[in-house]
């Protein structure tokens, strides 16, 4: 059949896609027209399906592509159990997968526990674990989300009515690793009306999300997700000030602000391992000599490179120490990501409140209390050592060291 515009693009960004994570043509046969069944042990992808327009098209472009490459590809669909009927939603959806000749096709019925940071937020990370053990039992070559360019813009001004920044308007990156599963997103050079033509040419059913508001008339009320007021509410209105297509502005801005982003962040994982370590046991500590938390030899791991070893040691109670007159003689912008990468490598989610709170213990030191954090950590110091650790180990030689 002749490919439409909007399906060539399609094409095009899964193929850049799947090739920038080193998953490309398995033999030489998948050169040759006509239709080739992968083989058993070729590489598999997955598609993260939700039912709706933009993963239905990915799943439909995606099997088309990896069939040419001789790569075999999936689907994984989460049931959040949010809301009436999501079950059948579901099951709808794996069936459509598997009609499209995806294959596994996996349904994972996921429970979401709200911990303070929002509905949203804990449906994400607990689909993302749901994602990540999916792709891992399957032993996938990576998995791909559909999110579209106008996901990309509308991730942009979330960022910034939250919080702001670089990493604001950077948005979502093309590609991540988490959970040691490698994640891509190919359609964000692609616009929903895309994935809906797309949808339409190729006779592919989708699901639309009540909770988008897309049938709502007038201005959404603060019961939708913000995400789906901006989308619904705010986007609409900069196109008619602008007198175009906001999303591609945006998202272009995202492109070129994530390249200042990654390089700020490569500068920040360097200062981390001069200014901080970590120690998970009493041992590891009691070496650390008086100048500080980075003044550790031998005694406790440098930061920064051996972030993920770190994060490894969490069951052992691991502790993050700061030299705090090192880390207030960076850079506030290489210092604030040194704090929060210092953070995310012992498992703590810092806000940028919690992250502000930490930097004011190395510039602005007055004796003010500890900073308290999640998952029970805090952040104190004690004269030249800010020390992050679990709530009780701060008195204990678990998170102690001469200063």
């Amino acid at each position: 059949m002749a490919y439409s515009s909007q399906i060539r693009a399609a094409v095009g960004a899964v193929r850049e896609s799947l090739a920038g994570v080193g998953v490309g043509v398995q033999d030489r046969r998948f050169t040759q027209h006509g239709e080739h069944d992968p083989l058993p042990d070729a590489p598999l992808v997955l598609v993260a399906c939700s039912g709706g327009r933009d993963s239905m098209a990915l799943a439909a472009v995606a099997r088309t592509v990896c069939a040419s490459l001789g790569v075999r590809c999936g689907a994984v669909i989460i049931d959040h159990g949010l809301q009436a009927g999501s079950g059948r939603v579901a099951r709808e959806t794996a069936d459509r997968c598997e009609r499209l000749g995806l294959a596994p096709v996996t349904l994972r019925a996921v429970q979401v526990r709200e911990s303070g940071s929002g509905v949203e937020a804990a449906a994400r990370d607990a689909r993302y674990r749901a994602l990540a053990a999916a792709a891992r039992e399957y032993d996938a070559s990576a998995v791909l989300l559909a999110h579209t360019r106008d996901d990309q813009a509308e991730t942009v001004l979330l960022g910034l009515l939250r919080s702001g920044g670089i990493d604001a308007i950077a948005g979502m990156p093309p590609t991540f690793d988490r959970d040691g599963v490698l994640f891509a997103r190919p359609f964000l050079e692609l616009g929903r009306a895309d994935t809906t033509a797309i949808c339409e040419q190729l006779r592919v059913a989708w699901w639309d999300d009540p909770t988008n508001g897309e049938a709502a008339e007038g201005p959404l009320d603060a019961r939708y997700p913000l995400r789906s007021r901006i989308r619904h509410d705010l986007m609409p209105a900069l196109a008619r000030f602008m007198g175009g297509d906001v999303s591609a502005v945006l998202a272009r801005g995202a492109r070129s602000a994530r390249h200042d982003k990654e390089y700020l962040d490569a500068e920040a994982e360097r200062a981390l391992a001069d200014v901080a370590c970590f120690a998970g046991t009493a041992d590891a500590v009691d070496g650390a000599d008086t100048a500080g938390a980075a003044g550790a030899a031998g005694a406790a791991e440098p930061a920064g490179a051996n972030a993920v070893r770190a994060g490894e040691r969490r069951e052992r109670r691991a502790a993050l120490l700061f030299d705090a007159r090192k880390l207030g003689a960076l850079h506030p912008a290489i210092r604030r990501r040194v704090i929060a990468h210092g953070l995310a490598s012992v498992g703590v989610a810092g806000n940028q409140r919690q992250v502000e709170a930490i930097e004011r213990l190395a510039v602005d030191w007055h004796g003010q209390g500890a900073v308290n954090l999640s998952g029970g950590y805090s952040a104190n110091r004690q004269k030249h050592v800010i020390r992050v650790c679990q709530d009780g180990m701060h008195e204990n030689r678990g998170c102690s060291g001469s200063d």
